[in-house]
């Protein structure tokens, strides 16, 4: 960390996570599951020496080179993800799996956010960013960074993944490295499951240039007749059901294209095969509904989706020793330019290594961890399964996922209510599910059952439509309510709401989460979620549900904060609040856990609260515009990144309050479509022991003794895994699971 953002922290006085360690990170859980007292001073702290009253001074103007571009950033979150390979630290097998991740990662990227940019150029409708750049030089600088990381990418696997690999007895080969008696294996494999499927497909006057599907693997293949000596050119794809990497024998693998081009003569009968390449194209697969003008939302959808197989290409990917005539022919019939043309070494689409990855070598991987049930639900007494509701009428209950149990909490609070014969309806938002959800199964027995059952279905979550679409009709023909979300806006918010008869009463239980409801991520996606029986929060979710299903333009809520309304505005009144306290001697702070901060109305109020002296920790996981420890401008901001086994997901904004802490959770990050066109909702967590464990959980990921990234003034990240005698530094994630399972150990 600079010597100019650790001066910044003098006035920040908070118990120092390195004097407790991992005792910190036991507190947390200790408070999250029991409703201790939380007596450590977390929630009251002292603005800094010598605060005290006094008259606000005029701030000066905020710099128009105060934020930074949000494509690098993003790159800047993808090449942490690459560290996270490159790091002979972390497990073999996980370094595969973080390869893999880096390629995908990439693909969404070029998919997305570059042909959104493409699209800007070509369209006329370009305007300059927030960083005063045109959208070409944002272009350049992105073809720069991801040729760059591309390269390390291809390097990391190459020489040192692969390798290691190998001394661990997994080889990861090219067809020349196999036995004879491999080959022969694969041969046979070939004519029996490959060959059959292939479809190799000609370019000549008679037979135009194929469309080749994004994401696909391709071989460029040029054969000879030898009756005339004519040279031709056909593409062969690689049927993308099949696995990437082959097993010629045990622990021995080779790419599936190398299987396919060892036999092309048999495609190619007669014809004299001189020379074949692997190339992969990616394409803009964003989706463009206009909504406004769309009579049926679903049909519009689905007929995009047709459209997006075919849109334009944004990227080639070649290996470097493409022959240069083959090159050239597949720029001109791509229509792509040569900045978009990257040329690494073989293989190409690592992410295939995530089937790699997931070998069953528990050595070569993160000790294993398996999430236990919250303590306030397991220790709720019954015949059978634990009684959700009746834990809940005894306390709200604060997850924490995957530490604790998803299947044991969020899926047996939806499962028990739609068995219970007292509960009268369920309502619940579905932005992204599984693909054989425990969640749909729920919902459709409580409408089997006769319970009145709405389901807000997201059909528009990006990558995910085809699914979300499957999943509307299911629960639409099992009798759900199901309705698609408010015109113009994407519904992103994580809301359940159960209602049960109880005597003469009606009471409502509720569930407000930062992740969706996909019992297969809640194993690695670091999530927040709060099961409650308050009333206040049950009628703002009943106040919520009624405006995403009809036409109630209800804007202000009790215990809610909900965009596009007043979710940003809420966050800026508390902000300023903060610079309020500073000044009138109060206990003033700001910690922010999000995944995304771009939002410049946010980020200019975080400035100005900086200039007024409060401290501000922020953690993020992917893109931040903000620029901390800009003298006079973010003196006491401080932003890191945790990145890890478990991808970091939750959402928390808490803040001093003068000395009585508040906090809020929920599914909205800090950028223009979460705060602008999509529906959002954070709940204020009232449970001072909650309020308290969620503090400690931001001053652990944001400390100094904590592993993590740290972002400087000019936008780039340095690594801090070290101290400053060169130990390793706790990991955030790995303090949570060990302090989970000392807790079991103990039984304490």
């Amino acid at each position: 960390m600079s010597q100019e953002a650790g001066a910044s922290r003098e006035a920040f006085a908070v118990p120092s996570p390195g004097v407790t360690g991992g005792a910190e990170l036991a507190r947390h859980h200790e408070l999250t599951e029991r409703g201790g007292v939380e007596s450590s001073g977390l929630d009251v702290e002292p603005a800094g020496p010598g605060a005290g009253p006094r008259d606000p001074e005029p701030l000066p103007e905020l710099p128009a080179d105060r934020f930074l571009d949000r494509e690098r950033s993003w790159l800047a979150f993808n090449e942490r993800v690459l560290e996270l390979a490159e790091d002979p630290e972390t497990p073999l097998l996980e370094r595969a799996n973080f390869l893999s991740i880096f390629a995908s990662n990439l693909d969404e990227f070029f998919m997305v956010r570059v042909a959104g940019l493409k699209r800007r150029i070509a369209t006329d409708v370009a305007t300059r960013t927030v960083t005063g750049q045109v959208p070409q030089q944002v272009l350049a600088q992105i073809w720069t960074m991801a040729r760059e990381q591309m390269t390390r990418h291809a390097a990391a696997y190459q020489k040192t993944v692969a390798p290691q690999l190998a001394e661990e007895g997994i080889h990861l080969l090219r067809w020349p490295d196999l036995t004879e008696d491999e080959q022969t294996r694969l041969f046979s494999l070939f004519r029996k499951k490959i060959f059959p499927v292939l479809t190799p497909l000609a370019v000549d006057p008679a037979h135009p240039f194929p469309y080749i599907s994004g994401l696909s693997l391709n071989l460029a293949v040029v054969v000879r007749n030898p009756a005339t000596g004519h040279k031709h050119f056909a593409r062969v794809k690689v049927p993308p059901l099949l696995s990437r990497f082959l097993e010629a024998s045990p622990q021995r693998y080779v790419p599936v294209e190398d299987v396919i081009a060892a036999h092309l003569e048999e495609l190619f009968r007669g014809m004299e095969v001189l020379a074949q390449h692997v190339f992969r194209v990616t394409r803009n697969e964003d989706l463009e509904v206009e909504e406004d003008d769309t009579e049926n939302l679903l049909k519009a959808l689905e007929k995009e989706l047709l459209r997006r197989r075919f849109g334009p290409p944004v990227r080639l990917e070649v290996e470097e020793s493409i022959d240069p005539e083959v090159l050239d022919l597949l720029v001109r019939e791509l229509k792509i330019r040569r900045e978009e043309v990257f040329a690494v070494p073989g293989p190409l689409d690592l992410t295939g290594l995530r089937s790699i990855a997931a070998l069953d070598r528990p050595e070569l991987k993160y000790p294993k961890f398996v999430a236990g049930t919250h303590r306030d639900l397991a220790e709720v007494e019954s015949a059978s399964a634990p009684d959700i509701f009746a834990a809940l009428r005894e306390r709200d209950v604060l997850l924490h996922h995957p530490y604790d149990s998803f299947s044991t909490s969020v899926q047996a609070f939806l499962e028990q209510a739609a068995a219970d014969p007292d509960v009268l309806a369920i309502k619940q938002t579905l932005y992204r599910t599984s693909g054989d959800s425990p969640i749909v199964d729920a919902l459709i027995d409580a409408a089997d059952s006769g319970k009145q059952v709405l389901v807000l279905v997201e059909i528009k979550a990006r990558f995910d439509e085809h699914a979300n679409i499957k999943w509307a009709r299911k629960l639409e023909e099992a009798g759900c309510h199901v309705v698609y979300g408010l015109v113009g806006l994407k519904t992103h918010c994580k809301l359940s709401l159960v209602v049960r008869q109880e005597g003469e009463e009606l009471r409502r239980y509720s569930h407000v989460g930062t992740g969706n409801y996909h019992p297969k991520t809640a194993r690695f996606y670091e999530d927040l979620g709060l099961l409650t029986a308050d009333a206040e929060v049950g009628a703002d979710l009943s106040d919520l549900f009624n405006r995403l299903s009809g036409y109630s333009r209800r804007d202000n809520y009790r215990r809610l904060l909900v965009a596009p309304r007043s979710l940003r505005e809420g966050l800026l009144t508390r902000i300023g609040r903060e610079v309020e306290h500073h000044r009138a001697g109060r206990p003033a702070w700001i910690r922010i856990k999000v995944n995304s901060i771009v939002d410049e109305a946010v980020i200019d109020a975080l400035y100005r609260a900086s200039q007024a002296g409060v401290p501000v920790d922020i953690w993020v996981r992917g893109i931040c515009a903000l620029r901390p420890g800009v003298p006079g401008l973010s003196d006491h901001i401080r932003v890191r990144s945790v990145l890890g086994r478990f991808l970091e997901h939750s959402r928390v904004y808490a803040f001093g309050g003068g000395g009585e802490s508040e906090v809020w959770l929920g599914s909205a990050d800090l950028m223009h479509r979460n705060l602008d066109r999509r529906m959002e909702a954070l709940v204020r967590v009232t449970d001072p022991a909650h309020r308290s464990a969620l503090v400690r959980l931001l001053t652990s990921g944001t400390a100094d003794t904590s592993a993590s990234w740290h972002l400087g003034q000019d936008g780039t990240w340095t690594r801090h895994a070290a101290d400053a005698e060169g130990r390793p530094l706790p990991n955030v994630q790995e303090l949570l699971i060990e302090a989970r399972r000392k807790r079991r150990g103990t039984g304490d």
